[in-house]
């Protein structure tokens, strides 16, 4: 069965529930819909008695590429649409709408039956919050995963890198916002597995068909076993720190230049001179000119 009217389809076949992010056109750009809409999709297979496993997936050309910042950031609404008319931004307004969004996000590592994210093209910015949310990725060699807003304006909310990397790696990725490829995340451990692109579909359904076997009360025990350790060593208390962080880093100086830059010269410009490593002022600063960016 689908549902053609949510960002997020639902399907089941074999004991397996099939999530699809459903903005093909926008490459599956989260908006304010998608995070509840996906909650909603994981509940509903909790509650599929036939279900066993859940895969996660997207339409199109992409995973998820994160927000949607034709609509976030040319619009001035922050990532939560958290200022105000008058720009003033409110941190706990901030903090309880970006909250919601990182607890639908994390409803796939909550879900008492396992989750399997199969990644291909790319699974950036909040969209890497989306599939390290799961407990299995997946990738595509080809494909790419990364936070590039970690140069400004983001924090990834989950957490995940550094539970999934390790302090040292995690900082490699979040100081630079890199991102790196299939096999290297699987390298790293940050992923599970890396294959050829036309072998993916059948890599996840060949994993999932395994798991989709066990008895979905040994499946639950199993992974609430492991995420309690996860949650002893503290993973809570750390995304509330990163979830405060992000709303920070939308509205310090250079979060606020950032948006400037994006609303005056539009968000294709301005995530191409983040992402490219071109300066960015501390403090914020005078926006670059049109010469500036032809320039670049």
């Amino acid at each position: 069965m689908n549902d053609h009217e949510s960002t997020v389809l639902y399907e089941t076949k074999h004991r397996k529930a099939y999530l699809t992010l459903n903005r093909p056109d926008r490459l599956n750009a989260i908006d304010s819909r998608m995070p509840k809409d996906l909650a909603a999709a994981v509940k509903r297979a909790n509650e599929d008695s036939e279900v066993h496993v859940i895969v996660l997936q997207g339409a199109g050309r992409a995973f998820c590429t994160g927000y949607d910042l034709k609509i976030f950031a040319e619009s001035g609404q922050g990532a939560q649409g958290s200022a105000d008319g008058d720009g003033v931004w409110d941190p706990i307004r901030d903090y309880t709408a970006m909250k919601g969004f990182t607890d639908d996000y994390f409803s796939l590592w909550r879900s008492l039956k396992p989750t399997i994210a199969k990644v291909h093209g790319h699974a950036v910015a909040g969209g890497s919050d989306v599939a390290l949310s799961c407990d299995l990725v997946i990738m595509a060699d080809d494909a790419r995963i990364g936070y590039m807003p970690a140069r400004v304006w983001g924090c990834p909310t989950t957490a995940m890198w550094v539970y999934r990397l390790g302090a040292e790696r995690a900082k490699r990725m979040l100081l630079t916002g890199d991102t790196i490829d299939g096999r290297t995340a699987a390298d790293w451990g940050l992923v599970l597995q890396s294959v050829p692109a036309d072998e993916l579909d059948a890599e996840v359904d060949k994993l999932a068909d395994r798991i989709a076997g066990v008895p979905v009360n040994q499946l639950a025990m199993q992974k609430l076993m492991i995420n309690q350790a996860y949650d002893n060593m503290g993973l809570q208390g750390t995304q509330i720190l990163a979830t405060l962080f992000d709303g920070i880093t939308r509205h310090s100086p250079e979060g606020r230049w950032f948006q400037e830059f994006a609303a005056t010269h539009g968000f294709h410009q301005a995530v191409a001179w983040r992402d490219s490593g071109r300066w960015i002022p501390n403090g914020g600063g005078p926006l670059p000119t049109p010469e500036d960016l032809e320039d670049h």
